[in-house]
Parts: C-alpha cells; sequence; structure tokens
C-alpha cells in the first residue's frame, strides 16, 4: 500500500488541476460531450485501453494486472447542474448557469489519478481495473442504466464507487450496510378545473382551492398510511396556477417527489398518492392528470463487501474516523450497478476548510475540501488491490494486518 500512496501523493497536484479544469468547465447532464472527450483523451495518451461513448457519453477503461485475478470496477459521474456559481474562487465555473455543485469534477480527477497510478504498477498487479466514468448521474433515467446496457459490467466481480461528501469533516468515511440512499422518484398531478372571475367563485371549479387541498392531504399519506419504522418522504416541490390576480385559475400543476427504501411501499405510495388525487378531485368536481416516474431504485450495498471496504479504509493514514451512516434519502443511479454485481458505495468527507459554513451539495456556493479527493482514490484504490484476495463467504475475508 505505500507504494500505492506514495505515488498517489505525488500526483496529488496534477489531481487538483484536473477538478479545477472541469469545475471551470461543466456540463450538463447527458450533454457532457467534451467532458467526456476530455476523460477519454486522458487516458489515451497513458496508452490504457479506453472506450468512449459507452451507453451515451459515458466512457470505460481497462487496466489489466500481470497476474491472474478478479475483475474490480471503480466509478466516478462527471455531469454538472443547471445552477449559477456563486462562489469567489479562481476556479469558479465559467459556463453561465451551469457548475459542479455536488463534487462529480472531484469523482472523475479522483478516478483518473487513480488510473494513471494503477496503470504504472500493473506489472505488479493481480486482476483488471475497469474505470467506469459514467454520465448523467443528476437525472433521470442517468447515465448508469444505459452504460450497464453497454456492457460496462461484463466480467466485472465487485464495483465500489464513493461520494466526496462536504457536509462530513475530511478524514471520514462513512459506510452502511444494506440500504443505505433512497429510490427517488417523481410525480406530477395536473388538475382541470373550469375558471372564471374571481367575484363569481360559485360559478367556477377552483383549481388552486383544490390543488392547495391536496398538497395537505398528501402529507398524510407518510404520517397515516406508512408503517411509522419504514422511512418515506412525499413531498410537494412545485406549485404552478399562473393567472391574473382577479381570475379563478382553471388549472393547477403539481410536482413532487417520493423517497423509499422498501419496494413494497414505493409501490403502495404510487398507488396512495392517486387514491388520494381521486377523492379530493371527485369532491371539488374537478378532473385530474397523473403521473408517476420511477427514477433510481434504493442504493442496498452488499454485507461482506461493505464490511471490506470499511476493513481497507482502515489502512488510509489520512483516514481518522470510519462510522456507519444513517440511511440517506438522497437518490444515486449507482443503485443499479448493484443490482447487477457485488459492491458497495461510501461516502468520503470532504467539509471545506477554514469556514463556518459547509454549503450543502446543490448550493450555488457548494465547494468541496480537495484533500479529500486523496484519500478518495486511496480508499478506493487500497481496496481494489486487495480484493483479488478477499473471500465473501464465512470462512475466509480481508484481514487488514495482512494486505
Amino acid at each position: 500500500m505505500e507504494h500505492l500512496f506514495s505515488k498517489l501523493e505525488s500526483y496529488y497536484e496534477e489531481m487538483v488541476e484536473i477538478r479545477r479544469y472541469l469545475h471551470q468547465h461543466p456540463e450538463i447532464s447527458f450533454k457532457e460531450v467534451n467532458t467526456a472527450n476530455y476523460i477519454k483523451a486522458y487516458y489515451e495518451k497513458l496508452g490504457i485501453e479506453v472506450t468512449g461513448g459507452v451507453g451515451g457519453n459515458g466512457v470505460v477503461a481497462r487496466i489489466r494486472g500481470n497476474k491472474p485475478g478478479k475483475t474490480v470496477a471503480l466509478r466516478a459521474d462527471f455531469d454538472a447542474l443547471p445552477i449559477q456559481d456563486e462562489k469567489d474562487v479562481p476556479y469558479k465555473s465559467l459556463v453561465p448557469g451551469v457548475m459542479h455543485a455536488c463534487g462529480h469534477d472531484g469523482h472523475t480527477a479522483t478516478l483518473l489519478v487513480l488510473a494513471k497510478t494503477l496503470n504504472e504498477l500493473k506489472d505488479e498487479l493481480a486482476g483488471t481495473y475497469v474505470m467506469i466514468h459514467q454520465h448523467a448521474e443528476e437525472y433521470a433515467p442517468g447515465g448508469a442504466i444505459s452504460m450497464i446496457k453497454d456492457g460496462c459490467l461484463e466480467g466485472v466481480d465487485v464495483i465500489f464507487g464513493t461520494h466526496l461528501w462536504a457536509s462530513v469533516p475530511t478524514g471520514v468515511i462513512q459506510y452502511r450496510t444494506g440500504p443505505f440512499m433512497a429510490a427517488a422518484d417523481r410525480f406530477e398531478v395536473s388538475i382541470q378545473g373550469q375558471g372564471g372571475h374571481g367575484a363569481q367563485p360559485h360559478k367556477t371549479k377552483d383549481s388552486i382551492v383544490t390543488a392547495s387541498q391536496l398538497v395537505i392531504a398528501l402529507q398524510q399519506i407518510v404520517s397515516r398510511r406508512v408503517n411509522p419504522v419504514d422511512s418515506a418522504v412525499v413531498t410537494v416541490g412545485s406549485f404552478v396556477a399562473e393567472n391574473a390576480f382577479n381570475v379563478i385559475a382553471d388549472k393547477a400543476k403539481l410536482v413532487g417527489t417520493v423517497r423509499t427504501f422498501n419496494e413494497e411501499t414505493r409501490t403502495f405510495i404510487e398507488k396512495e398518492i392517486e387514491r388520494v388525487i381521486k377523492g379530493t378531485c371527485y369532491s371539488a368536481d374537478c378532473s385530474y392528470d397523473y403521473v408517476f416516474d420511477r427514477g433510481y431504485p434504493a442504493v442496498v450495498n452488499h454485507q461482506a463487501e461493505t464490511e471490506f471496504l470499511a476493513a481497507a479504509a482502515d489502512l488510509v493514514p489520512e483516514v481518522n474516523l470510519i462510522e456507519e451512516s444513517e440511511p440517506q434519502m438522497g437518490g444515486e443511479d449507482f443503485a443499479h450497478y448493484l443490482q447487477r454485481v457485488k459492491g458497495t458505495f461510501f461516502f468520503t468527507g470532504a467539509k471545506p476548510l477554514n469556514t463556518p459554513i459547509a454549503y450543502p451539495h446543490h448550493h450555488p456556493k457548494f465547494d468541496i475540501d480537495e484533500n479529500a479527493m486523496l484519500i478518495a482514490a486511496k480508499t478506493l484504490g487500497t481496496a481494489a488491490l486487495n480484493y483479488h484476495a478477499f473471500q465473501s463467504d464465512e470462512t475466509k475475508s480481508f484481514d487488514p494486518a495482512k494486505a
């Protein structure tokens, strides 16, 4: 591990340079053409086997060790968000209305430099290392599912992924066995009433009043219909009924999200929302259209691989705390990989230094402590290099002392 660590440390400045370049040149989901070309060119320059256009804008590189062994996949996403960068830093986004507000630039820089390091060590390594650079994590249906259909997991035995987590201090690794991040779904409701003069409400069917009642009624699904020990969220995030001040709206539109961990609860809420809509609209004599779009499934980590990852993180000198996280209601399409191969997804603490406020992910002033990228690279690298000797049964497991 010392050889891996020293090489990664020697390339830290390059890692920062890559991250800052990507931060200045962000591209939103499904439009990351230049970013994908940048990633592909990086591998080509190093002489590493690489394929572009995987499932869309995805890029996959393969590094083959000199000895036989397992095939380990490591994944990083690289899309940005439609948010204006409000930070006052030299590497501020140069693209109006678009920024890396979730750390995907850091994920990409981490994986590229780790790949460079593994490639230099390949004569000493066992197995094959698959670097999955995924487009479009932020916007469903996401890039994972199309990349999988295009063969990015072919021959893969295990997959590891991390998210630089700005709300957690640098030096902390958070993991969780089983359900870790929630299924993330979207619903849309259009209520059709009958508009009219604001002074004559008795001659109308008020879509705003009906939609308002619906917002309140939907809150009772979780509080009164879902088992309290089963976490779930129903949130209405958008309510639109534009009209003149003296006109009763003909139509109102609600858009929201549902977050769940249990598939049965997910299906129940999907049906329950429509039952509540139907009843509310019936009482108001309004009609409706309802669409429920299933986004990402829940991220469910495999137990043996998660415990292995926690043990591997213990070998990284800069990691001062390894702790089990609470389940997170955020969504991640890494879930699709875990439905097909064994693996785990974890958080690497990346709270910015010397600031009283750690702006949350998707905030216009979001930033990370770039030192966290080196910790992420060391943790992923340690897990990758040792997995060929790991057995996920009860008789054999990973022993950090023998790494």
